[in-house]
């Protein structure tokens, strides 16, 4: 047997603060992930968007040259 006492948590502070740590890593990555799945999806709009008014521009200045 240790020499510890039979209260001390040393052990359980430890994986707390363990725990802590890799929850704050995780909604840290969770956080960034989301991130730049919203600037992707912003840049698709986007582009999308200038696709369709280049489109109308072709259509538009074909019919009036």
């Amino acid at each position: 047997m240790t020499d510890r006492d039979w209260y001390d948590d040393a052990a359980h502070r430890d994986a707390v603060r363990r725990a802590e740590r890799a929850t704050r890593f995780g909604w840290a990555a969770v956080t960034g992930l989301s991130g730049l799945f919203g600037c992707a999806l912003t840049a698709v709009a986007v582009v999308l968007l200038g696709a369709v008014v280049a489109c109308g521009y072709v259509v538009v200045s074909a019919h009036y040259p």
